[in-house]
């Protein structure tokens, strides 16, 4: 085989490796944000005024979540990721804790905070119900 068709076969794998990866990193994203503590923890912000006045929404932007951010977690029982969110005045990461509730095999919020990047922190949810934990 001749050094050209290992330079171009090189090439392609190396394409493809790249597309792989970004197709990965696009699918993970989109199972993110179809979860139910992801959208409920939007919802929970669009319906808080002093959050949306804060980041200078409509319009507000929802950003991907950092794969990389050890502060995003998700196990079995327990949800607690950071959504990267800006508006005309502001950004910042909403922060979500969510507990899988195994009885009705279902997400609940415990707690939604907007940390915004010039400093405040604004709960935008808490939870009502508290949880026993063993």
């Amino acid at each position: 085989m001749s050094f050209r068709k290992l330079q171009q076969m090189a090439l392609f794998m190396g394409v493809q490796c790249i597309a792989g990866g970004a197709f990965t990193y696009c699918y993970v994203q989109k199972v993110f944000s179809r979860t139910k503590y992801y959208q409920d923890a939007l919802k929970q912000l669009q319906a808080d005024p002093l959050a949306l006045e804060a980041l200078g929404a409509p319009p507000l932007k929802v950003h991907y979540i950092s794969l990389r951010d050890r502060s995003n977690r998700v196990d079995k029982s327990k949800a607690q990721i950071k959504i990267p969110v800006s508006g005309r005045k502001s950004g910042g990461y909403l922060h979500v804790i969510s507990e899988m509730d195994f009885s009705l095999n279902s997400w609940n919020l415990q707690e939604v905070t907007l940390q915004l990047c010039n400093g405040p922190r604004i709960l935008v949810y808490a939870s009502s119900m508290k949880t026993v934990s063993g």
